[in-house]
């Protein structure tokens, strides 16, 4: 077994700790491979009542896939090596939203991107005041996966839209409004979660939410056990990011954020014009595809598609020389705005997707 995560089965819970905290438990092949290894294991092992996802260390569940690695690949001329890694990523994604068991995923600290797919699709979603919950792929040139399509395109109204184009972060409030987690835990609270669950192991996913709610959670609305309400970012701003995200195309998003005043709607705009704009429109279809779909396997079938077409352009290793290997923040972009995409073709990838379940 991979010493980059460590697993445990203590009074019927199977306990899967992502264990890299140098690197905020990013997720590799070696890792991946390793969880695929242990859920086949404890699908039909008679000890395992329910799962638990954590990550190490007290910076984050799961900072999202090693990005750094995907570049190394492709700058290499082996997109079939990030591609192989996405694969069997997504396979895991599938995988825990089908557990035959109840499954808990604690998303304190950082849980984006790859952790947003292992933590997203678990029954019960688990964040604290100190999460931070995103989807930041059209930051560095990619767009959303490891159905985090799935989950944009059913948040409310067009938030999924806001979320995916700008890269947003969401605190606790915001990620349980928008459809990412399910209750909020004090992260004091941690340890006497852990000791009440083989008490409850024999519940159903949506009984053991509801007793968890009654003993730790806080609904978004009501005040933490720290005495800090939770924030409720998006929906506060809900009228204007849906008159705005509602737009058919990324241009139009953005001449509709132009002409409306308040900062919020600024900063948005402001934020999508550092981004790919090739990856924002991929986003975009991606995400109004899922929720038409409304089937998790489509929506990762469907961004496996889009990653392999997005990554047929040089900018999303453009993105990562900018922000994570030269770090000096300024994406050079070759796709610059709409006369410099094939907008059918991205519809094509969007749509063309089999009947899966």
């Amino acid at each position: 077994m991979s010493t980059l995560i460590n697993t445990t089965v203590v009074e019927g819970i199977g306990v899967l700790t992502l264990n890299r905290p140098e690197k905020l438990n990013a997720l590799n092949l070696e890792m991946i491979e390793a969880i695929a290894e242990v859920l086949y294991e404890w699908a039909n092992h008679p000890e395992v009542k329910l799962l638990l996802l954590q990550g190490a260390g007290d910076r984050g569940f799961c900072a999202g896939g090693d990005v750094r690695s995907f570049y190394d690949s492709l700058t290499k001329g082996a997109a079939d090596q990030m591609l192989g890694f996405l694969s069997a990523e997504y396979n895991v994604n599938r995988t825990i939203a089908n557990f035959p068991k109840p499954v808990i995923a604690y998303m304190d600290g950082l849980c984006m991107g790859g952790g947003v797919g292992l933590a997203g699709h678990a029954d019960i979603r688990i964040v604290t005041e100190r999460s931070k919950v995103a989807m930041p792929e059209t930051r560095i040139g990619l767009t959303p996966d490891v159905g985090g399509t799935h989950l944009l395109g059913h948040a409310p109204g067009r938030v999924g839209e806001y979320l995916g184009l700008t890269s947003s972060t969401m605190g606790p409030g915001d990620a349980i409004y928008a459809g990412f987690a399910d209750m909020m835990i004090s992260s004091e609270d941690y340890d006497d979660v852990i000791s009440t669950l083989p008490d409850l192991s024999g519940l159903s996913a949506a009984d053991l939410l509801a007793a968890l709610e009654v003993m730790f959670g806080s609904s978004p609305t009501a005040a933490a056990k720290t005495g800090k309400a939770l924030p409720e970012v998006l929906e506060a701003n809900q009228q204007w990011i849906d008159r705005a995200f509602s737009q058919d195309d990324v241009e139009s998003i953005m001449a509709a954020l132009e002409d409306m005043p308040g900062e919020g709607p600024r900063a948005a705009l402001e934020e999508m014009k550092t981004h790919s704009y090739l990856s924002q429109e991929c986003a975009l279809k991606c995400i109004r595809a899922a929720r038409d779909g409304n089937n998790l396997s489509q929506a990762l079938e469907r961004e496996y598609n889009m990653v392999k077409y997005v990554i047929s352009f040089p900018d999303f290793t453009e993105g990562v020389r900018a922000q994570l290997v030269d770090k000096d923040r300024n994406p050079q972009w070759t796709v610059k705005g709409p006369e410099d995409l094939n907008l059918a073709e991205i519809e094509r990838v969007a749509h063309d997707v089999p009947d899966v379940a």
